[in-house]
Parts: C-alpha cells; structure tokens; sequence
C-alpha cells in the first residue's frame, strides 16, 4: 500500500485513476480545484489545490510515496508543474501523457500528420513540449504515460499491449479505455518499469 497524491482526480481520467488505486488499496490524496467533486469514500482524502498555485500545491504533495498529474496542458506550465513535485519532497512523479508526441513512422510525430484533428492540435503540442521538459529532468523518478490515439470511455479488461515511443496501432486502429489505461499506470507505480522514460498502453 503505497500514499499516492492525485492532480486532477474529478476528470475523466482522474476519476478512473482514483478508482484503480481504491480498488488496490492504495491511501489517495485527490487533489481537485474542487473537493465537492470527489465523493467520500474509504481511503480517499479530497484536498483543494491548483496548479496555478505551486506553492500551495507543493505542500499539498509532501509525504506522498508518489504524485500523478492528470491535467490538461493548457492548464498548465511544465516548470511549475514540475517545481512544485520536487518542492515538495516526493520523488516518483507519473504523467497522464497524450499521444501525439508519439511516432507513426521514423521522426514523424502523430501531432504533425496532416490528418490530426485541429481541436486537439495546441493541447497534444503542449503535451509534447511538457515530455520535452521532463526529458531534461534528472532529479525525479518520472514516468510520463501515453494513451493510444483514441482515448475513452469504456471497460477494464486488464489486457493490452506496451510501447516505448511509437503510437500502438490492432486491427481495430489505436485506441485504449481510460479504465484499461488507469491499469497500466498502477501498475507501473507498484513495478515500476519504466523510469525517467516515456512508455504507451494500447490493444
């Protein structure tokens, strides 16, 4: 049983994130801009914090075993970020990744294919410099994870596949459940694999 603190555990994928560590009975610190948002359960304690607020934040992390970021980019500045974790004393830090910084062919991002949907271009962008800036990190055991193109609702199977850096594509395209992917991420911070490096969940 490990103390993990959570950014972000009211979002989509936070929410499924918070519930795979319930279910292993990992104690969660879910750290929303909201409390309200997180309903009482056993083994969770809901705390306000904003990453607009470093400092605050920082001390929201202290005496966590772990710290997962599950934010949107755009709401956030990599330095900042990435100070408050070290600020604060913890060492393992995971990142809900996106995927396109991933490679479909040799130096050919997902993000650059003229195909990409321009809704989520600036966000993946940012995503991609947020990498950029935890690849110049030496001081924290970071792990940032990324999802498969398609990245949504649906069930926990507990079976997918594992890459380093190029986008994970089945014959049913590239595509990963938030559920399955919160397995993928839990299982790292239990065995962890995957250090100071990018790694992506996909069928």
């Amino acid at each position: 049983m490990a103390r993990i603190a959570l950014i972000g555990a009211s979002g989509n994928v936070g929410t499924r994130i918070l519930n795979e560590l319930v279910s292993r009975n990992h104690q969660v610190t879910a750290i929303v801009r909201d409390p309200s948002k997180v309903p009482a359960r056993a083994g969770v304690t809901a705390v306000r914090g904003d990453v607009a607020d470093p400092a605050g934040l920082a001390e929201a992390l202290k005496g966590h075993d772990a710290v997962i970021s599950s934010v949107r980019f755009l709401d956030t500045d990599p330095a900042a970020l990435i100070g408050a974790v070290r600020a604060s004393g913890v060492k393992r830090y995971l990142v809900v990744g996106g995927a396109g910084s991933l490679f479909v062919a040799p130096g050919q991002r997902l993000v650059d294919q003229p195909d990409f949907p321009a809704a989520y271009k600036e966000e993946a962008t940012k995503g991609a410099g947020f990498l950029d800036a935890l690849r110049g990190v030496s001081d924290l055991d970071w792990t940032f994870i990324s999802p498969s193109a398609l990245f949504v609702p649906g069930e926990r199977t507990g079976k997918f596949r594992l890459a380093k850096d190029e986008l994970l594509v089945s014959d049913k395209g590239s595509t990963i459940s938030y559920e399955d992917y919160a397995v993928a991420l839990v299982d790292e911070i239990e065995k962890p694999a995957h250090v100071r490096e990018r790694f992506t969940v996909g069928y």
